[in-house]
């Protein structure tokens, strides 16, 4: 055994006994760095820290474990750390001037969205297009989950640098329902019937008060527009049970909703 441990791996200058040494160091430091994270993690969550802030500060300090337990895995292999360092120092210099400037970017603008939470974790936000609910802004890119279960990874440089829809940032929300009348009915007891299914629905605020407005003569319907206030939690409850809503009630007051048409005159 001892034979075993004292022979030289072909073609690298290391002692087996180095090598199984550094892996004992490679295994240790990597579970240490998953101990310190975690303790990390429990000691932010007892602050008042946002908890995007504090999933930002935890994820830093684990890729900063990391190259530590690098350093050393390396260094007990028998290499010269510092010689390596010194190495590799320009071709990192030439990495970070051209290669790494976006992802410099990235990290600055992590710290900026950690910082001012123009977004925070399990809000619903669009950016640069993209829609769903922040699951975490990581070192280099925020991390999105849409309502369909897909996972989005935006660069944060993209997030900084765009605007930011938050839709559930604000306590309360106004629903917006379309929908149009034919020219032969009138506009008044659809109005009505309109504001009364609105005012009767539990989720809709009384302050601001719901409302009703005409938003275009088209060319084959008179446009309308139910406005209700309601918390940002039941936006989309109270949007499904208007729209639902007002469709039953026109039919039942016979108040036309009329599909587009279009009269052709044929010239014998």
């Amino acid at each position: 055994m001892v034979d075993i441990l004292s022979q030289t791996i072909p073609y690298t200058g290391i002692l087996v006994s180095q090598l199984l040494f550094a892996l004992v160091v490679l295994i240790a430091g990597l579970i240490v760095a998953g101990i310190l994270s975690r303790m990390f993690r429990n000691s932010l969550k007892k602050t008042k820290l946002p908890e995007l802030v504090s999933e930002f500060l935890v994820r830093f300090l684990r890729a900063l474990l990391y190259v530590a337990v690098l350093l050393a895995f390396v260094s007990a292999l028998g290499l010269d750390v510092s010689a390596i360092v010194v190495g590799l120092s320009a071709v990192i210099g030439l990495i970070l001037g051209f290669g790494m400037q976006d992802s410099l970017n990235n990290v600055a603008a992590g710290v900026w969205i950690a910082s001012l939470r123009p977004l925070d974790k399990g809000e619903y936000v669009t950016v640069d297009g993209l829609s769903g609910t922040v699951d975490a802004v990581g070192m280099m890119a925020t991390e999105l989950l849409t309502p369909d279960n897909q996972f989005i990874t935006v660069p944060n440089k993209l997030v900084w640098g765009s605007p930011i829809i938050n839709a559930t940032r604000m306590p309360t929300r106004r629903v917006d329902v379309g929908v149009g009348i034919s020219y032969g009915s009138e506009i008044g007891k659809a109005v009505t019937v309109a504001m009364d299914l609105m005012k009767a629905h539990s989720l809709v605020l009384t302050d601001p008060a719901p409302a009703v407005v005409t938003t275009e003569l088209a060319d084959s319907s008179v446009n309308l527009q139910l406005r209700a206030w309601t918390k940002t939690s039941d936006y989309w409850t109270v949007k499904n049970d208007l729209t639902n809503g007002v469709y039953d009630a026109f039919n039942r007051e016979g108040i036309e909703i009329p599909f587009p048409q279009l009269d052709v005159h044929l010239d014998k």
